[in-house]
């Protein structure tokens, strides 16, 4: 039996206790439940064989109330495989109240989704320490990213001088051991002046290394085995630990060997140490190059800002503004924060955030934003935003989510890791006995050599690697561009999708349109229904509705005051205007009022095929006219549609339009499928009946009104959001209005899951084919043998070439660059 505690929000009376007890109750598993609405908890015991505390969490929902829960997310140091990141998870979710735990070796941060009545986030950080890792903590009044940074570099430089110290030692130390073999002068004359003292020699300069650099593989490695989750720290303790202690038993004790059979191995545990952990210093280099993206998002933060205060500009840091307050900005300076032009005029190059080359022009009333860069004007801004709350504080945030995430393919890399060391130590403690066994003269030495090269060959760390270089580099590549992937599964995903469905105003479209007719039945005038109709469009914030007011007014048009303004959403709207009914909107609102549009049904049709959108105007109960809109379609559109079908994709598009009108666009631009006349609320079954025909979908939309049909496609998408990065409904957010965004985050999402397959493949077949070949596979046949330092330079240079194939992101190209 387990207990388990969660905060409930929500309850007001004893009703609510009761309706989350019984709900509680109902959960198979559960065996006592107490809800106390004082301090709004629940107490859960439950039998964790047949329920699980999500589950148990899902249940409060049910009933209507939500429980509390947390996130936590820090760093954590001394991580060196996937090993590493296994042991980490599990001390994390062996917590009473951790829901999820999530590591990334990449980034080196653990995210844990958590109960803050069972757990807190210091018993978080306890859990890791207790694993055998680091958390760096940030003293009060300092920023943790710098926190970090800096823990990385003091880390980079333990690295290279603990490289620099091994090299000192090992390389003469190889060379006492290679030369007499290669030169044969130089074994006369060691033998000759040395003789017996070359070993003590070795020994000598063996042991600062096995017990200098080497001991952290003692230290990492002993507590791997205590917490019986062997890793690559393991694997080089006992490789270099038999070996070491091999050479010094033949050094102090020769006479227990055989003549011809004392030989010493002092520079392979010496040499492994070494190249291991040089291996480990490139990587961690190779690393540090994969969060370019990220330093480069970091650096865009400004510190300080030039704010005006009792008639006087005064700087103070970022921190210390508040929205309202009123900040200067001079040519060439980044913008601090969030806000709305109050005066002056200039272009800002929002190029980092949107990945648009051209600079914006910024008037007064226009919205900045905090970290681009200021052209050759002055202005000043009030601040809307601050902290957390600005728009590159949230790409950050979602940037950092995205990288620390694990996309599905990682799961495929997690279950051969957990499995992976223990074999591996079986396959070398099988590898011993048969060559003791079967070996003939010198069958210990070999049965050493060779286990040693299999413990050596086999560490994981390319396999802990493989997926989360891959996703951090790309998506540090998409926030370059102006692409937002909100986790590693929707980078996964929207590389796998066959159907594009792209909403059409706003989306392929400007969504300003423009009034283009307005063609009023005989007994009409057509200056006085205009102005009642944009009387009564004038409470309305339909984009259709703004083309008929600005229209009236470039008339000169005087509008009368509407009353009674009822809009009805996917069909128009109502008012009474000076004494008159009037209704505007789509043909189907007419036919719900009863009104045939039969008379003005061929111009409405002429209109659709231009392209233009028909509406229709009634009077007092009377069609009175026929109104034409025109939305222009955006200048990459056509573009992108093309992109797309190069990539092998259909397009659709989802419109609440005209079929007329739809079909128009759809020819302009070359697109597959078009579904008309679908009501707002109908676009997610319009994405569902695209995927019940087997294919996996894309929604393209603004990510506000298309909410549910972004939840409803395999991957959302919201497009031309500007600063309003927090769509939450979506899973890639497009920073720039430009459509041509979307063949490019799917070329991105394809060329980084290619990178991953390549990473994974490599690193298992490079285990697949070397072990065999350490273990002595070759040998009977070939007589082909891998020497531990062969086996630690192939097994330091297997993460390197991981890092390397997915530093090659960075590269990545745009297939249709923004104009």
């Amino acid at each position: 039996m387990k207990t388990l505690e969660v905060g409930v929000q929500g309850m007001t009376c004893a009703n609510c206790v009761g309706r989350v007890e019984r709900g509680l109750r109902k959960t198979e598993g559960t065996l006592d439940v107490a809800v106390n609405l004082a301090t709004e908890r629940a107490t859960v015991h439950y039998d964790p064989a047949l329920t699980t505390p999500q589950a148990l969490l899902d249940r409060v929902r049910e009933t209507g109330y939500e429980p509390v829960t947390g996130a936590a997310e820090f760093p954590v140091q001394g991580m060196t495989c996937a090993n590493c990141v296994n042991r980490v998870e599990r001390a994390l979710t062996r917590l009473d109240g951790v829901l999820t735990a999530s590591v990334n070796l990449a980034t080196e941060r653990a995210t844990v989704t958590y109960l803050p009545a069972a757990v807190t986030p210091a018993l978080l950080r306890a859990a890791v320490r207790d694993s055998g890792y680091a958390v760096p903590e940030a003293r009060a009044g300092e920023d943790p990213t710098d926190v970090e940074r800096e823990a990385h570099e003091r880390d980079l430089h333990d690295q290279r001088r603990a490289v620099t110290f091994s090299a000192v030692f090992a390389v003469p130390l190889l060379l006492l051991a290679m030369l007499p073999m290669l030169f044969m002068p130089a074994e006369m004359w060691l033998t000759a002046h040395l003789g017996a003292g070359l070993n003590v020699l070795m020994l000598a300069l063996a042991v600062p290394v096995q017990f200098g650099p080497g001991r952290r593989f003692y230290r990492q490695g002993w507590a791997a085995l205590r917490h019986r989750s062997p890793d690559m720290n393991t694997l080089v303790m006992i490789g270099t630990t038999a070996a070491f202690a091999y050479s010094v038993l033949v050094t102090l004790a020769p006479g227990f060997f055989q003549a011809g059979t004392a030989h010493v191995y002092f520079e392979a545990s010496a040499v492994v140490i070494t190249l291991v952990l040089l291996g480990k210093y490139l990587e961690a280099l190779a690393k540090g190059r994969s969060g370019d993206a990220m330093k480069s998002l970091l650096g865009l933060q400004v510190r300080t800002a030039r704010v005006l205060r009792a008639g006087t500009e005064t700087e103070v840091p970022v921190d210390d503004v508040t929205p309202g307050d009123v900040i200067t900005v001079r040519p060439g300076e980044k913008i601090p924060l969030d806000g709305v032009l109050l005066d002056g005029h200039s272009f800002v190059d929002e190029s980092m955030l949107t990945g648009e080359s051209v600079p914006a022009e910024k008037t007064v009333g226009a919205a900045v934003v905090g970290g681009t860069v200021n052209g050759t004007g002055t202005f000043r801004f009030r601040v809307t935003r601050v902290g957390q709350d600005t728009a590159l504080a949230q790409i950050i945030r979602m940037v950092e989510r995205a990288q620390g995430s694990k996309p599905p393919i990682q799961g495929l890399a997690d279950a051969v890791v957990r499995v992976f060391v223990p074999v591996v130590l079986a396959v070398a403690a099988v590898t011993f006995l048969a060559w003791m066994l079967f070996g003939g003269p010198g069958a210990f030495q070999t049965a050493l050599i060779d286990t040693v090269a299999v413990l050596i060959i086999a560490c994981p760390c390319a396999m802990g690697l493989a997926t989360p270089v891959s996703v951090m580099v790309g998506t540090g590549r998409a926030a370059e561009l102006g692409v937002l992937f909100r986790s590693g599964a929707a980078l996964e995903a929207l590389q796998g999708v066959q159907v594009v469905a792209l909403d059409k105003t706003g989306t392929l479209t400007e969504g300003r349109p423009t009034l283009t007719d307005f063609d009023v039945r005989p007994g009409f005038d057509r200056a006085r229904v205009l102005a009642l109709v944009a009387a009564a469009e004038t409470r309305s914030e339909h984009p259709v509705g703004r083309a008929i007011v600005n229209a009236a007014a470039a008339e000169g048009l005087t509008l009368p005051q509407p009353g009674d303004v009822q809009a009805m959403p996917g069909f128009g709207l109502s008012a009474r205007v000076d004494g008159h009914d009037v209704q505007v909107g789509a043909g189907h609102l007419m036919t719900r009022l009863g009104l045939d549009t039969a008379p003005l049904a061929d111009a409405a049709a002429r209109l659709a095929d231009l392209g233009r959108t028909p509406l229709y105007a009634a009077v007092d109960g009377h069609l009175a006219a026929v109104i034409a809109v025109a939305d222009p379609v955006r200048p990459g559109s056509a573009a992108a549609v093309q992109a797309l079908h190069a990539r092998g994709l259909q397009v659709a598009m989802i419109t609440g339009d005209h079929a007329g009108t739809a079909n128009a666009v759809a020819r302009q631009l070359g697109i597959d499928t078009v579904l008309a006349g679908v009501l707002p609320d109908g676009k997610s079954a319009a994405v569902a009946a695209l995927q019940a025909q087997g294919r996996r979908v894309a929604f393209v939309g603004d990510g506000i009104n298309d909410a549910p049909a972004l939840a409803q496609a395999d991957v959302g998408v919201a497009i031309g959001t500007g600063t309003d990065v927090a769509v939450e409904t979506a899973d890639v957010i497009l920073m720039s209005g430009d459509l041509r965004g979307v063949p490019n985050a799917v070329a991105l999402s394809r060329s980084t899951l290619a990178n991953i397959r390549t990473n994974l493949f490599w690193a298992f077949a490079y285990n697949v084919l070397l072990i065999p070949v350490a273990a002595g596979a070759l040998t009977p046949a070939f007589g082909w043998r891998l020497s531990p330092v062969l086996a630690a330079t192939a097994m330091g240079l297997s993460s390197v070439l991981v890092l390397g194939n997915a530093l090659r992101l960075r590269t990545f190209r745009p297939p249709v660059p923004a104009a």
